[in-house]
C-alpha cells in the first residue's frame, strides 16, 4: 500500500504535508481533499507553489529555489450576495494533470512553442458560508506560476462580482519597476518609476506588468494572460501589502464584473527566474490562452507599414497634398519599391479620412466613418495598392467605429483593406474589454487585422486571435514630435515592463538621430534621441508583428541601415536573450527560418559588451555588424558596417555610445 500512494504521489508531481502521521494514514485512511496544504512543483522542481487551507481564507505562496518569494498571500473574491471566503476547505479530491504540449504560433516570439507545466484544480467551500464555492486553477512552469479563479453557479445564473482580494506579500523587501497611474482612465502612457516597494506610497496604482526584484538578484514579474470578458487588473499596495485591484465598470465604482455563471478570471501570472533574459523569453502568457479561433490564417500577414502621421505626412514638391489619391500614391510607391508591406491612411493637414465635424480627432455628433472626405476613393487606393502588392490600412477612432462595427467592416472589405489601427481607448474595465474583443472577432470575419492604440497590456490572446497584431500602451516615440521624455534610458524601461506582456507599438522608424543636448521637438520630420544604431536594433528587441516605417521617404532613401527595414520578418520562430542587465542595456536575438537578428540597445553611458553567439547552433554564418559610429554621440545618424564569419563559439564584442546600439545579422553559410 505504501508503495502504491508513493507511486500515486510521484505520477501527480505533488507533495503533501500529512498532519497525521503515515503510519495513522495506513490505518485510517483519510481523503487526499481533507488536508490543508497542497503543493504544485515545477517541471523542474525549481518553483513550488502551496495552496495554505488552515481555519481561514486561502493562501499561497511560491518558492523559488529553495527561496521564499511570496508568503502566505491572500487568494479571495468578493461576489455579491454571498461575500468572500472565510474559512476555506477544500471539497473535492485536487484534480492534477501534467502537460506537455507544441503549439503554432501564427504570429509570436517562437514558433513552434514547447508548453510544459503542471495543474492542478482545486474547488473551495466555505465552512461558515454554504452558499460559497469557488475553484482555483493552479499552473506551474519552470519560469514561472499562474492561478485563475473559476466561477461555479446554477448555469445561466447573474453574478455580481465587487472585489478581487488577490495578495503578492513580499517577505523580503523588493525594489519595484513600475509605471504609476492616477486613475483607471489611461493610455498607459508613462515615465516608469523604479523604487523599493516600502518607499512606493499606500493606494498607488501600479500598471502591469510590473517588475519585482529580490536581494538574491531573483527577478520577478507580475501580469495577466487571457483577459476576456473580466476587468483588467492592476496592483496596489495597501497596508504595506501589494495586492490586486480590478479596473471597476464607469458606471457602477463599486462593481467590477457582471457576468453569469460558469465564468473565469483571467489567469494571474507571475513570472520567475534569476536570470532577467528568461523573463524576455517566456511563453507562459501565449500558453495560458486557447488556440486559434480562425480556421484559415492565410489572409493574416504580419510585416511593417507606414504610418505618415508621424512625420507630418510629408509629400514632394509636385505632388498635389491631401486626402486623395496622388497623396496615398505616393506613399504606396514607396512601399511597392522597398518592401514596406502596409501603407496606413490616417489624415491630411488635422483632418482624418472620413467624416468628422469635430476636431483634434474626436468623434462629432456626425461623424460618419463609411463616407471618406471629398476627394478621397478608397476602393480606387485599395486597387492600386493591390497593384503594388501593398496592403492598405486605416486610423480609425473607436468611438467612430465602434457604432458602425458591422456596417463599417463590411464596406471595409469590399473596399479592400486589410486592417486598422484603432485609437484613443483609454480604458480596461469589463465592457472596455468586451468591446475590443468583439472588435477583434468582427475583424476576424472580414479578414482584417487589429493595431489597439491608447490600449492596456497584451495578455497573449494574440494565439487565440492573431489578427491582433500590436498594441500601444507605451510612453514611445511619437512624443519625439512634442517633447524630450522618451529617452533611450526609457527604452530600457519598457523593455523590462511592458515587453514582458508583449508585441509593443512604439512608432519607430525616426532616421534623423540626435544626442539628448542636441534634441529638439519638431511636429513635422521630427528628430528621436539617441543613435540610428538604437533605432535600428529597437525593430529587433520590441516584440511588434506590425512595425512602423514612420519616417517620410526622403528620410530613408540611400540612407546607411534602411536596408534592414526593407528585409524586416513579420514573426518569429525563436527568441534568445544573450545578454541583458536592468537599467542598462538589453540584447536581445530572434530568428527567422535559419536567419538570426541581434538587437542591442544601451543607456545613456558608453559600453562595450561580448554577445555570447552559443545560442545559434552549429555552422558558420556571416555576420553583417551595424554599430555606432565613433563619433555617433555627437552625430547619431552616423553608423559603421562590417562583415565577417562567426560561429556558436565566438563572442562578438560590440560596442555601444551613450544611447546606442548595435544591430547583428546572421545569415547561415
Amino acid at each position: 500500500m505504501r508503495n502504491a500512494l508513493n507511486r500515486m504521489v510521484a505520477a501527480a508531481h505533488i507533495r503533501y504535508h500529512w498532519h497525521l502521521y503515515f503510519f495513522a494514514i495506513l490505518l485510517f485512511p483519510v481523503s487526499l481533499w481533507s488536508q490543508k496544504h497542497t503543493e504544485l512543483t515545477s517541471p523542474d522542481g525549481q518553483i513550488v507553489f502551496t495552496l495554505h487551507t488552515e481555519d481561514g481564507p486561502p493562501t499561497y505562496s511560491i518558492e523559488f529555489q529553495k527561496i521564499l518569494l511570496i508568503d502566505k498571500s491572500l487568494m479571495s473574491v468578493h461576489v455579491k450576495d454571498i461575500g468572500t471566503l472565510q474559512q476555506a476547505y477544500l471539497e473535492k479530491p485536487a484534480v492534477f494533470k501534467e502537460i506537455n504540449e507544441t503549439y503554432k504560433l501564427i504570429v509570436g516570439k517562437a514558433n513552434p512553442v514547447q508548453n510544459r507545466a503542471r495543474q492542478v484544480i482545486l474547488w473551495l467551500g466555505d465552512r461558515r458560508n454554504p452558499n460559497y464555492h469557488i475553484g482555483l486553477e493552479v499552473r506551474t512552469f519552470n519560469d514561472g506560476v499562474a492561478f485563475r479563479y473559476l466561477f461555479v453557479g446554477k448555469k445561466g445564473t447573474a453574478f455580481t462580482l465587487h472585489d478581487e482580494k488577490t495578495e503578492f506579500r513580499f517577505p523580503k523587501e523588493p525594489v519595484v519597476k513600475a509605471l504609476i497611474l492616477p486613475n483607471f482612465t489611461s493610455s498607459h502612457e508613462g515615465l516608469y518609476t523604479t523604487e523599493s516597494l516600502s518607499k512606493i506610497k499606500e493606494d498607488t496604482l501600479m500598471d502591469m506588468p510590473a517588475l519585482f526584484r529580490f536581494p538574491e538578484n531573483i527577478y520577478l514579474a507580475i501580469t495577466e494572460a487571457a483577459l476576456d470578458d473580466y476587468a483588467g487588473m492592476y496592483l496596489v499596495k495597501r497596508n504595506g501589502v501589494v495586492r490586486s485591484q480590478l479596473s471597476p465598470l464607469p458606471a457602477e465604482p463599486s462593481t467590477m464584473v457582471k457576468a453569469t455563471y460558469p465564468h473565469k478570471s483571467p489567469w494571474r501570472v507571475l513570472m520567475i527566474s534569476q536570470r532577467i533574459g528568461a523573463l524576455l523569453e517566456s511563453n507562459i502568457l501565449t500558453s495560458l490562452n486557447e488556440p486559434s479561433a480562425i480556421k484559415d490564417h492565410s489572409w493574416i500577414k504580419p510585416g511593417t507599414s507606414t504610418f505618415p502621421w508621424w512625420n507630418g505626412t510629408v509629400i514632394p514638391p509636385g505632388i498635389k497634398g491631401g486626402n486623395n489619391f496622388e497623396t496615398n500614391k505616393y506613399y504606396i510607391d514607396f512601399c511597392a519599391a522597398n518592401n514596406i508591406t502596409y501603407h496606413t491612411i490616417v489624415e491630411y493637414d488635422g483632418h482624418e479620412w472620413y467624416t468628422n465635424d469635430a476636431g483634434n480627432y474626436q468623434p462629432g455628433p456626425n461623424t460618419d466613418i463609411t463616407k471618406p472626405v471629398d476627394g478621397l476613393d478608397m476602393k480606387k487606393i485599395c486597387d492600386y495598392g493591390k497593384q503594388k502588392n501593398v496592403g492598405i490600412r486605416v486610423w480609425t477612432h473607436w468611438k467612430a467605429l465602434y457604432p458602425k462595427l458591422d456596417e463599417a467592416f463590411a464596406l471595409f472589405e469590399k473596399w479592400g483593406l486589410s486592417g486598422m489601427m484603432v485609437d484613443f481607448m483609454d480604458r480596461d474595465d469589463q465592457e472596455m474589454v468586451n468591446i475590443q474583443m468583439e472588435i477583434l472577432r468582427k475583424a476576424a470575419a472580414h479578414h482584417l487585422h487589429i493595431q489597439f492604440h491608447g490600449a492596456y497590456k497584451p495578455t497573449g490572446l494574440h494565439r487565440t486571435w492573431p489578427n491582433e497584431f500590436t498594441r500601444e500602451g507605451t510612453l514611445n516615440y511619437e512624443h519625439h514630435k512634442w517633447d524630450d521624455l522618451v529617452t533611450p534610458n526609457a527604452d530600457l524601461d519598457i523593455a523590462f515592463t511592458r515587453l514582458l506582456a508583449g508585441s509593443t507599438d512604439y512608432h519607430l522608424g525616426g532616421f534623423r538621430a540626435l544626442p539628448f543636448k542636441k534634441f529638439v521637438v519638431s511636429n513635422t520630420r521630427p528628430f528621436s534621441i539617441g543613435t540610428r544604431c538604437h533605432m535600428l536594433a529597437m525593430y529587433i528587441v520590441l516584440e511588434n508583428y506590425l512595425p512602423m516605417v514612420g519616417d517620410d521617404p526622403e528620410a530613408y532613401n540611400n540612407q546607411p541601415g534602411f536596408e534592414v527595414l526593407k528585409q524586416l520578418p513579420g514573426t518569429w520562430d525563436e527568441t534568445k536573450v544573450p545578454a541583458a542587465e536592468v537599467d542598462r542595456y538589453v540584447s536581445i536575438a530572434r530568428r527567422s527560418g535559419t536567419k538570426w537578428y541581434i538587437g542591442t540597445i544601451n543607456d545613456s553611458t558608453a559600453r562595450q559588451l561580448d554577445i555570447d553567439l552559443s545560442f545559434i547552433g552549429a555552422g558558420d554564418y556571416t555576420a553583417t555588424v551595424y554599430s555606432d559610429a565613433p563619433d555617433s554621440h555627437e552625430h547619431g545618424d552616423h553608423l559603421t558596417t562590417q562583415s565577417m564569419t562567426v560561429n556558436s563559439n565566438i563572442k562578438l564584442r560590440v560596442v555601444l555610445a551613450p544611447g546606442g546600439g548595435n544591430l547583428i545579422i546572421l545569415n547561415k553559410k
